[in-house]
């Protein structure tokens, strides 16, 4: 038949023929078209999935690598808290003993009491105020014996002078010492008067203060400085004698504010263990207004950013 496809097909053991219509023809070349186009499509589609996978494995790769340096990272970051934890913890104990020894200071230096919510900074320049108040005041108010050791042979106040046997105000403090002994200065000052004399206080030394303080310094042997010379406290300044009006040898010591005597007991006895007693023993000096003075020099001094009040002012009044 002229429209019949005929496929044979001879081996040794003879032919074979298949004859194919014209329908069962078309129907073979569609199904060879989509059996080509399956298998093309199948090609491409493992040609897309294995690019997939590719990639799939490229970023897993970079993920793994990625968690790998997050992990140390992390392990750092817990190293470095580890660390800082430490490091705040040794500062938090090293914070508690300066609150400590801060308290401890506080109370020698008799500020008010502290608690420990208060602000660290402000009781550190309270107390640095407060100490370096108490020390200028020391340096440059007369404190402590001009003669260490030196026995009180006659107080300030009325009695009879053993030479002329009359009764008058004794103005000073008597020291029993030796001729020679050596006489220091109570604080930082400026040599006002160096006199010879073989009268009344005698060889005489006047030492000028500051805040309006003077000292004097009768019947001495001589002098180890001369007028107008600078001082510091505990700077040797004459030698103690016999010189003048005088029962035998001795230091006759004065001291006066503004002009006014006052009694030099109490600044003898004045220390840094019992700076606050004089403040009620010496009623005649406005300490209130002179500590207010010295805390602001201190605090521009030391830099702070406002001055502290510290409470000597309320134990003076």
């Amino acid at each position: 038949m002229k429209d019949q496809l005929t496929l044979s097909i001879s081996t040794i053991n003879g032919s074979k023929h298949w004859y194919f219509s014209k329908a069962m023809q078309r129907n073979l070349k569609t199904f060879l078209v989509l059996f080509v186009f399956a298998l093309g499509a199948t090609a491409f589609l493992i040609n897309h999935l294995y690019t997939r996978v590719d990639d799939a494995v490229l970023k897993q790769a970079k993920l793994t690598e990625h968690s790998r340096n997050i992990r140390q990272e992390l392990n750092s970051l817990k190293a470095l808290k580890s660390e800082l934890e430490s490091d705040l913890s040794e500062r938090e104990e090293r914070v508690q003993l300066v609150s400590e020894r801060l308290g401890e200071l506080e109370k020698v230096l008799g500020v008010s009491s502290q608690t420990s919510s208060d602000n660290l900074d402000a009781r550190l320049d309270t107390a640095a105020i407060t100490s370096n108040v108490r020390m200028v005041m020391l340096n440059q108010i007369p404190s402590g014996s001009p003669v260490p050791n030196a026995r009180l042979s006659s107080a300030y106040g009325k009695r009879i002078h053993p030479i002329t046997k009359v009764s008058k105000l004794h103005r000073g403090l008597d020291f029993a010492v030796n001729t020679g002994t050596k006489i220091y200065a109570p604080a930082d000052g400026v040599v006002e008067v160096t006199r010879r004399s073989n009268k009344g206080s005698g060889n005489f030394l006047r030492l000028q203060h500051s805040f309006g303080f003077s000292s004097s310094y009768s019947h001495l042997k001589g002098f180890k400085v001369k007028s107008g010379q600078f001082v510091k406290k505990g700077q040797l300044i004459a030698l103690s004698g016999n010189s003048g009006l005088s029962s035998g040898p001795h230091l006759h010591y004065e001291l006066r504010f503004v002009g006014r005597a006052l009694n030099p007991r109490s600044f003898v006895d004045w220390n840094l263990n019992d700076f606050e007693d004089i403040f009620t023993k010496e009623r005649n000096i406005r300490w209130e207004s002179l500590i207010k003075t010295v805390e602001q020099r201190v605090a521009q001094q030391l830099q702070l950013s406002s001055p502290k009040v510290v409470l000597l002012a309320e134990n003076s009044k």
